[in-house]
């Protein structure tokens, strides 16, 4: 069976640190269970994350 996932967009403006920019993603990681599927950077700096989770099916056991 496939693994099926729910995607989030986060975009992070140019103002923002690469240290502080860390930071936000590893909260996002740490507590709301989400991966790091791709990161884009931006030539005028910006930076756009699309972050990813499992949906967890839970079958009927009765």
């Amino acid at each position: 069976m496939a693994a099926t996932y729910e995607y989030r967009e986060i975009a992070l403006p140019r103002s923002l640190s690469r240290a502080a920019a860390c930071a936000v993603l590893t909260e996002l990681a740490e507590y709301g269970t989400w991966e790091l599927a791709r990161l884009r950077i931006y030539p005028d700096g910006r930076r756009r994350a699309w972050l990813r989770r499992r949906i967890m099916r839970v079958a009927r056991t009765a």
